[in-house]
């Protein structure tokens, strides 16, 4: 279901992009967007796992780690990405305090997976396999691929209502609605495109969860990971994230803010909905029922992973 929602997003913003396009920039003006923005994101596509892992400081770790929940937490990723079919990932600790993990890298050959140091002193073993397992579910579903493809149509339509703005003036008689419709495509055209992106951020992550319980073997894990994570996300600042806003997407709860219901504006799915999926799935499963109890974050959480921790400090949402 979440594959065809997605393909059928896809299809969607592919058809806002030709019908818009056509409107505002005729066929010349469709090609230049497209190859402009296809040109930015392709650049994207291939450098972001260095950018990101080098904007969030993350450390690789391995088996002869001093730590012993890091060499478990080494020890768990290499073991679910040989079960799962996957190239071994670089596997990296983040020093910040808050309890959140990502996957970054164009392919399952070059793939990383990070988590942070307050998800690694937070949660239990199988939890951290859990979370472990929905950001390989992303390598394995190329997803980073999937998001760069909608990023670059959305980008697109965002560069032809620039188009449209500063070299469409003068033939608006000929097109439908005239100035006022060419206004109006300028300002929705780019939030209609946004609109459908989160949308699809939002179904994959449901089928990153799923598949990732099917890789630990534990969906009632992985929802209670997710309960905790939520909780703490809320009290304990992650300054990068706040600095760096559009990277909050990649983390397995957003980093910024926490949210009651999945919205339009939201690129991750509520908490309490993916929770339910995954103890749906866990009783197709044949799992006994275990309901996650929320935890709430202490004002500071010990660090135990030897690895200097980001302080945690009030911040804005711009940091």
């Amino acid at each position: 279901m979440n594959h065809l929602k997605t393909f059928t997003l896809l299809a969607a913003l592919t058809a806002l992009f030709v019908g818009i396009g056509y409107m505002i920039g005729g066929a010349t003006g469709m090609v230049i967007a497209l190859v402009v923005a296809g040109g930015m994101n392709l650049f994207s596509y291939w450098n972001a796992d260095r950018i990101v892992l080098k904007m969030y400081r993350a450390q690789p770790v391995d088996e002869q780690h001093p730590n012993a929940v890091v060499r478990a937490y080494v020890a768990d990723v290499v073991q679910m990405a040989r079960d799962a079919g996957l190239p071994r990932p670089a596997i990296a600790i983040i020093p910040n305090d808050q309890p959140n993990a990502f996957a970054t890298g164009r392919n399952p050959a070059n793939a990383a997976v990070c988590a942070t140091t307050g998800l690694l002193d937070m949660l239990t073993r199988d939890e951290i396999r859990g979370v472990m397992a929905h950001e390989l579910a992303h390598v394995k579903n190329r997803d980073t691929l999937t998001m760069t493809v909608t990023a670059t149509v959305a980008g697109a339509i965002a560069a032809l209502a620039n188009f449209a703005m500063f070299f469409g003036a003068g033939d608006d008689r000929e097109r439908p609605g005239g100035f006022i419709g060419t206004l109006a495509l300028m300002i929705l055209a780019p939030m209609a495109a946004g609109l459908v992106q989160m949308a699809i951020s939002r179904s994959r992550e449901y089928e990153a969860d799923r598949v990732g319980a099917e890789i630990a073997g534990d969906p009632q894990a992985l929802a209670s990971a997710l309960e905790k994570i939520d909780a703490s996300a809320r009290r304990i600042v992650n300054p990068t994230a706040e600095r760096n806003p559009a990277s909050g997407q990649l983390f397995i709860i957003n980093p910024l803010a926490g949210r009651g219901a999945d919205n339009l504006f939201s690129t991750h799915p509520a908490t309490g909905n993916r929770v339910k999926a995954l103890m749906a799935l866990g009783t197709t499963m044949g799992l006994t029922s275990r309901r996650p109890a929320i935890v709430e974050a202490p004002a500071r959480a010990a660090t135990t992973t030897s690895v200097p921790s980001t302080p945690s400090r009030a911040s804005g949402p711009w940091g």
